[in-house]
């Protein structure tokens, strides 16, 4: 299985990262990240989510952020729909010039866990999901629509494919732009993932799909070079690997341990060594990945920030001790 030449990488620091937060950061510095992820060369990332802000304080600036991050040109800028009310507020940030490209909408393949989740059963979620794909459609902002519980869920086990299915082609009918499939708790390895991705692709051929995997159990990359693997071509990362389950959003905590997304800084390493562009400015990731550990004021699980980047020549300080005398 050959790997794609290029991949477009979402950096999701500023939201499924932050979402895992309990510490609300602020405005300036969630502005300062996005624009230095945007300046790293980064074409697609995550900004903010339009949840309730009684909810999740984290996002309670969501508006702000739109408002005041720096829009570079060929940059898709995405964020997490959770509702309609959530997207009337959106909507309003559209028609005043500071919107987004692309929303996010999830339901999550296990009923049991979109229940927890957004108290609504899978036909309720399809109705909302429905009208709101309508109205994004119509403002010309591109649809995300993401299958979550892909490979487990914390509170039912194993999902079965069939409700899976059903979900991916709720979207891939109403007109999703992308279909994400979400690793939600990390329970995905290599060979689950070439056999669920597998049979999606053999399912939707047309389906642009996004890898989006966790990171709880040590396999994020593994499983994103299982679904580049694939012929996948677009995937989900955050800095520093951080991100998961939303921190107080009043839910009773359904995974314990580390729970975030990726690694950014790990991911790009491994994919420019391979040959597969990313766009990325590794040196510049490494420095943002340092810096998020300044923000969050604690030590991430990036690896390369404190290895640095696979040296491929002399290192003009060491050369000449290994020189043999004459």
């Amino acid at each position: 299985m050959a790997l794609p030449s290029s991949v477009t990488l979402c950096e999701c620091w500023a939201r499924d990262g932050l979402q895992s937060i309990p510490q609300v950061v602020s405005t300036d510095h969630k502005v300062e990240m996005i624009d230095r992820i945007t300046a790293s060369g980064v074409r697609k990332l995550e900004v903010t989510s339009f949840s309730h802000p009684k909810l999740l304080p984290q996002f309670a600036d969501a508006v702000e952020v739109l408002q005041r991050i720096r829009r570079v040109p060929g940059v898709s800028y995405v964020v997490l729909m959770p509702n309609e009310k959530g997207f009337s507020r959106f909507e309003e940030c559209v028609k005043a010039g500071h919107g987004a490209d692309e929303i996010i909408l999830m339901i999550s393949a296990s009923e049991a866990h979109n229940f927890v989740n957004f108290r609504m059963r899978h036909d309720e979620a399809k109705r909302e999901h429905a009208a709101i794909m309508k109205r994004a459609h119509a403002l010309g902002v591109k649809v995300i629509g993401c299958t979550g519980t892909v490979y487990g869920c914390p509170l039912v086990g194993d999902v079965p494919m069939e409700d899976i299915v059903d979900i991916t082609r709720f979207y891939v009918d109403e007109g999703a732009h992308t279909l994400m499939l979400g690793d939600t708790i990390g329970a995905a390895n290599p060979l689950q993932v070439r056999e669920r991705i597998g049979a999606l692709r053999a399912e939707f051929p047309r389906t642009e799909f996004i890898a989006h995997f966790h990171d709880t159990r040590g396999n994020g990359i593994a499983n994103t070079f299982a679904a580049l693997e694939l012929g996948l071509r677009y995937v989900d990362t955050s800095l520093g690997a951080i991100g998961g389950q939303p921190a107080g959003s009043g839910k009773g905590s359904y995974q314990f341990g580390f729970t975030g997304n990726t690694c950014t800084e790990d991911l790009v390493c491994l994919l420019e060594e391979c040959g597969v562009r990313t766009g990325i400015d590794l040196g510049k990731m490494i420095e943002n990945g340092q810096r998020a550990e300044e923000v969050l004021g604690q030590r991430l699980r990036a690896n390369v920030i404190r290895s640095g980047p696979v040296r491929h020549t002399p290192r003009e300080d060491l050369a000449t001790k290994w020189v043999p005398a004459s």
